[in-house]
């Protein structure tokens, strides 16, 4: 398939294409990768080294279908076309991909769970979440191992369904994962996505909204904690192209020790023919040590003036003296005061999420990360508090 070369915009990918020699090899000069530590990708511009898949296990009530499709089968259904050179290579290098569906006018009580995970070396792979018109369910897709992966997810939401999905990712400290997370939304149809990570040597997640007909309303979040020189790096792309739709991102991080980076870039663009929307992009972050950097770069592009709102914010600062004297005031001891502060920082998007036992699952990897047991029986109350007090909890 030859490339296509997409309507000029300064935020939209300029190519797609299944095909991995449309794309030059990135030098780390050009937009799309000059945050990213090339060196450390292990391989993934270079194309497939060998055949090795992940496993991917679906965990799913009756009256989902789960199966495995050829290349063939997955392009007659409405995926996304690769934007960069490793998104290519990855889809080159997946031999079936897995579909999960949910049926029309379904309501799966019970969350589907998918567990992604890598061995030594190089893994493809691509997962299609088709959920039927007037359908809901709530998703989970796990992220674990120790290798390379690179590969993506397509949830295709159909017409006034309600989805709720979850990406986690928290692979051994060696991993690298580059992927991309697309949601399509057909009419009226309401995605809320968590993108979550966590472990990993290098992350690089790229979250793209499309929407197929007027009505739809995404919500994406993001939390991410990196320490001990790991770089994650967040980049969302909002592609308001039809009318009267809404979308919402709020991501939040934190970092810890020297060499760690983190990266979030939001682009949100609205065509011209997108009147009656409603946008807004936040990304907050907090610094809890010396030697870490954190670049934050929130983008919008109105081709209109008729919306509803447009806006974004950024900010990032450091772990502030104020909220540790605050809790240290009331005996709290500096090492569990700063574990609260980070709670506090985290607990809006954790609790928005809406996905069962998710908040207890972060939370106690984020405390074993600051040094201190799970605090299962600590409320989250007074951290949301400090939070609240100093500006960090909103």
């Amino acid at each position: 398939m030859a490339a296509v070369m997409v309507p000029a915009s300064d935020h939209a990918p300029a190519v797609r294409s299944f095909d991995p020699a449309d794309f030059p090899v990135p030098h780390g000069r050009e937009e799309d990768w000059r945050f990213t530590p090339l060196t450390r990708l292990a391989g993934l511009l270079d194309g497939p080294a060998s055949d090795v898949q992940a496993t991917v296990d679906v965990q799913c009530p009756d009256g989902v279908e789960v199966r495995r499709l050829t290349e063939t089968e997955v392009r007659e259904l409405p995926v996304g076309t690769p934007i960069d050179r490793v998104s290519a290579h990855a889809w080159a290098g997946t031999k079936a991909f897995t579909l999960v569906r949910i049926p029309r006018e379904s309501i799966i009580h019970d969350t589907i769970t998918i567990g992604i995970h890598t061995v030594s070396g190089v893994s493809f792979d691509h997962v299609v979440l088709d959920v039927g018109t007037l359908a809901e369910a709530t998703i989970v897709v796990h992220f674990t191992g120790t290798g390379v992966f690179a590969g993506g997810i397509d949830l295709l939401a159909g017409a006034s369904s309600r989805v709720i999905m979850g990406v986690v990712h928290n692979a051994d400290r060696a991993a690298v994962n580059v992927s991309r997370v697309r949601l399509r939304l057909d009419r009226d149809a309401q995605v809320r996505s968590s993108v979550i990570s966590l472990g990993g040597d290098l992350v690089r997640v790229r979250a793209d909204v499309e929407y197929a007909a007027p009505g739809g309303d995404a919500e994406l979040l993001g939390l991410f904690f990196a320490d001990a020189g790991q770089h994650h790096e967040h980049r969302v792309f909002v592609d308001h192209s039809q009318p009267h739709c809404r979308s919402s991102v709020t991501y939040k991080g934190a970092l810890d020790g020297a060499g760690t980076h983190t990266v979030w870039i939001g682009d949100v663009l609205v065509r011209a023919n997108a009147v009656g929307i409603d946008t807004y992009e936040v990304n907050r972050n907090l610094v809890l040590s010396d030697g870490a950097r954190a670049d934050s770069v929130p983008n919008l592009e109105l081709e209109t003036g008729e919306v509803v709102g447009a806006g974004h914010a950024s900010a990032t600062g450091r772990f502030d003296d104020e909220q540790l004297f605050y809790l240290r005031s009331r005996g709290i001891t500096a090492e569990l005061a700063r574990v609260l502060v980070v709670r506090g920082f985290f607990a809006d998007i954790l609790s928005r999420t809406e996905i069962p036992g998710l908040l207890a699952e972060v939370m106690a990897d984020i405390d074993a990360r600051l040094g201190v047991e799970a605090l299962v029986d600590v409320d989250l109350t007074e951290a949301v508090l400090v939070g609240a007090e100093t500006g960090d909890g909103s």
